[in-house]
């Protein structure tokens, strides 16, 4: 009976180790489940920025208003016959 006894605390030992300690163990388990949130995370906002882009393209494909603002707004084209005015100047300061 003693063997029994001493045989059954060795296994719980055992199992406890693996459960602490061992390659799969819950320590290790709690840490992956804050890195797939993580991720998830990561993930969700790369989603958010596809669709922007995805609407983005169906935009520039359908239509030539946002083609035009586009070339208007990065790269500095006019239309023919109109002038492009460039305002410098100081800001205007605020009066006390």
């Amino acid at each position: 009976m003693k063997r029994f006894l001493l045989v059954l605390i060795s296994l719980l030992a055992v199992l406890q180790y693996q459960l602490w300690f061992g390659v799969n163990s819950l320590p290790g388990s709690v840490q992956l489940r804050e890195q797939i949130a993580v991720q998830q995370e990561s993930n969700a906002k790369l989603v958010a920025r596809n669709q922007v882009l995805r609407e983005e393209i169906i935009d520039l494909r359908s239509g030539t208003e946002a083609l035009e603002e586009r070339a208007r707004n990065e790269l500095g084209m006019v239309k023919k016959g109109e002038t492009f005015f460039r305002v410098v100047g100081e800001r205007l300061k605020p009066a006390n």
